[in-house]
């Protein structure tokens, strides 16, 4: 029975994986770690005697402990893994950030040099439609 239950919650969770996906709520990049953590999971609850191999070849006396180690070190590499690529978008957005910066002073920049110019040349209008006067 707890082999039907494990197995179900681990379908589930990956058929929340790919419905995820499919509407773009989750890139290919995560779902691939997300995919592979489930296919290891489905395989460890057909066939729990790896678990017990892998507790023994390792020298782990109880094959939970192992199980807790490995998802511990998998949540640390997780956390690894997004705290890099949040560093990458945040020198991304510094770099944005100074780019918009940059543009919006050269379009200041534009639209005072256009204003100027249209100054003078309402200025150079106003001139030539005056009535000369004589003197």
């Amino acid at each position: 029975m707890a082999i039907l239950v494990g197995f179900i919650f681990v379908l589930v969770i990956l058929l929340v994986i790919f419905e995820l996906l499919r509407r773009r709520h989750l890139r290919e990049k995560y779902a691939v770690l997300w995919i592979v953590i489930g296919i290891g999971l489905l395989v460890l609850v057909a066939f729990p005697q790896l678990l017990f191999w892998a507790a023994g070849i390792l020298g782990v006396q109880v094959p939970s402990n192992l199980l807790f180690a490995m998802a511990l070190l998998l949540l640390v590499l997780v956390c690894l893994h997004l705290s890099f690529e949040q560093s990458q978008a945040e020198d991304e957005i510094r770099v944005l950030a100074e780019e918009v910066g940059i543009l919006r002073l050269k379009v200041l920049q534009l639209e005072a040099r256009q204003d100027s110019h249209s100054k003078i040349a309402e200025q150079n209008k106003q001139a030539n439609n005056r009535p000369e006067t004589i003197s």
